[in-house]
């Protein structure tokens, strides 16, 4: 009796990862060992770089109020005690916001720590 191969689904199965490849240079395009793996590849990337984003969005965010700071005339560590110290619980994303887009608000929040 012949072998049953389910063509149907095997095919689909390679269309779905040909049609995720799609855009990518060379062999990694269409030659289905080459795209499975690039594809494969690819999500251990993504997997890795989902960390290392808030990694570096958290030192993007220092050196944003480190220089918002220093025009207060504080570095970036003197702020950050001040504001523990003060019992102020504001995170580096909107204090990096402030320093950019409000340093009004910036100033107010350094000379409060500044004169406590």
């Amino acid at each position: 009796m012949p072998r049953s191969v389910n063509h149907v689904a095997s095919r689909a199965r390679r269309k779905k990862i040909l049609r995720l490849t799609r855009g990518y240079i060379g062999a990694r395009k269409n030659v289905w060992t080459v795209a499975k793996n690039t594809w494969e590849k690819g999500l251990t990337y993504a997997f890795r770089d989902r960390r290392n984003n808030k990694r570096n969005f958290r030192a993007l965010w220092i050196q944003r109020i480190n220089a918002a700071a220093r025009l207060e005339g504080l570095s970036y560590s003197k702020l950050m005690g001040l504001l523990h110290a003060n019992g102020i619980d504001i995170n580096r994303k909107v204090l990096a916001d402030l320093g950019m887009n409000h340093p009004e608000a910036f100033k107010a929040i350094c000379d409060k720590v500044k004169n406590a």
